[in-house]
């Protein structure tokens, strides 16, 4: 028989996948290297088992006692796995720009989870750095973990990250690019490397309102680059000591919207459900375009996995309200895909006075007629307003006396200029078939928002 002894003994032993659309029009070749096949979907795991381990061996956490730690969620899901093998307790401490999946996931997994505002300073006491220590301090028996300056995380690359790379590719790497936010992955992956061939580039991704580029090129920590980003797992307004910027030959920073937009086309079109870092490592891989050869093999390290970030990066709702999106709908599907409410109707032998009521209390202009369950008929506002006008004590009339044609349908596969010819002075909208006798509503109002 083949079997692990436990969850951890899984960890590691990741694969290297070849990118075949997105960097079709570089030079060289250019590999993923998939940590989301580790059991907690990340790469975090090794470093967070390593840290645990090492803890241990130093005699800094006793059996039942409680780890905690600030984490973007990634490493927090490594420690929960390690703790519930060990059997310590867990406190995670997260900033609020986390993805509510990394939180749930965390809970599920027995950490209890506390969250602190982003838009802090890192020495404010409501910082989850500051947190992090001062619940140490509070709680027996307790051990902080300190991903960023723990060198331990940086040590668990150099022994299994670093290696398993080298021997997937014989050797043949010349670039590995890596998102960096504590600097374990690129610092313990980039000193292995380097000792097997100094000609080896180690590129760091960074983003917009964190110091690492600058401070890798100049030496000097400028507050005035720090300020609140969206890209999640990497950057800092911190220099971790896991950090080693010698070892990082450049630096490329890249947009939260790009960041974004790569990450929904990596699982489009490469088939990888990977996270928000990966995101910004094609992205940079692109943008340093000039700085690859047609012989180079890329290596580009791919965090974690999609599943933590399904309410944000790939919520087209989500990613529209943040100016992410730019596309344009191109069909009836496009626009109805963002209303989860039902149609509003009324009947024929409904009075004039509850149609008003109805089409006042959900802020609408125009309503289908239904009879039996079947559409019949239409009225709108303008008709209403005419009668009333004309009629002022004909409330009681029923709404089969006023009513329009109903109006068009159409299937969702009809495009915006299909509709926008069907909505007129006459006609203020159209149905939507969407299947066993349902209809979404699509109003000029409606046309106007999705373009605006």
């Amino acid at each position: 028989m083949q079997y692990y002894g436990n969850v951890l003994e899984t960890i590691g032993n990741t694969p290297l996948v070849k990118l075949n659309k997105l960097t079709k029009n570089l030079p060289g070749l250019f590999l993923a290297k998939v940590e989301t096949t580790n059991p907690g979907n990340s790469v975090k795991d090794r470093m967070a088992v390593r840290m645990i381990e090492d803890a241990e061996k130093a005699g800094l956490i006793k059996p039942g006692g409680t780890v905690i730690e600030g984490t973007s969620g990634n490493t927090g899901m490594g420690l929960a796995l390690a703790c519930i093998i060990k059997g310590y307790k867990l406190i995670c401490v997260l900033s609020d720009k986390q993805s509510k999946e990394k939180m749930d996931i965390l809970r599920a997994v027995g950490a209890e989870v506390v969250v602190c505002p982003t838009a802090v300073e890192p020495d404010d006491p409501r910082s989850y750095y500051s947190v992090s220590k001062r619940l140490a301090k509070e709680t027996p028996n307790s051990w902080y973990v300190n991903q960023y300056d723990n060198l331990s995380n940086r040590a668990a690359h150099y022994d299994s990250t670093g290696p398993e790379i080298w021997e997937q590719t014989a050797g043949k790497i010349t670039h590995f690019v890596v998102g960096v936010g504590t600097g374990g992955t690129i610092s313990g992956v980039g000193k292995y490397l380097k000792e097997k061939n100094p000609n080896i580039k180690i590129f760091g991704i960074d983003t917009y309102g964190s110091v690492f580029k600058k401070y890798h090129e100049t030496g000097i920590f400028d507050e005035n680059e720090i300020y609140p980003y969206i890209t999640e797992g990497i950057g800092e307004d911190i220099l971790p000591e896991n950090v080693d910027f010698d070892i990082i030959d450049h630096f490329e920073k890249v947009t939260d919207k790009d960041a974004a937009i790569m990450t929904r086309r990596i699982a489009k079109e490469e088939g990888l459900f990977v996270g928000n870092s990966a995101g910004s490592a094609i992205k940079g891989i692109l943008q340093m375009e000039h700085m690859f050869k047609p012989d180079d093999v890329v290596v580009v390290l791919f965090h974690d996995h999609g599943s933590r970030y399904v309410g944000k990066f790939f919520n087209d709702d989500w990613m529209r309200d943040r100016g992410f999106l730019e596309t344009k709908p191109s069909s009836a599907i496009d626009i109805i895909n963002h209303d989860d409410k039902d149609i509003i109707t009324v009947n024929v032998n409904d009075t004039l006075h509850s149609a008003v009521e109805k089409m006042t209390s959900f802020d609408i202009s125009q309503i289908p007629v239904i009879k039996e369950g079947e559409i019949v008929g239409s009225v709108n506002e303008n008709k209403m307003f005419n009668h009333l006008f004309a009629h002022p004590y004909d409330r009681e009339a029923k709404v089969e006396s006023i009513m329009s044609d109903p109006f068009p349908v159409v299937a969702t596969t009809a495009t915006i200029e299909e509709i926008s010819n069907l909505i007129n002075k006459e006609n203020s909208a159209v149905l939507v078939e969407t299947g066993n006798n349902n209809y979404k509503i699509i109003t000029k109002q409606d046309i106007i928002k999705a373009f605006a």
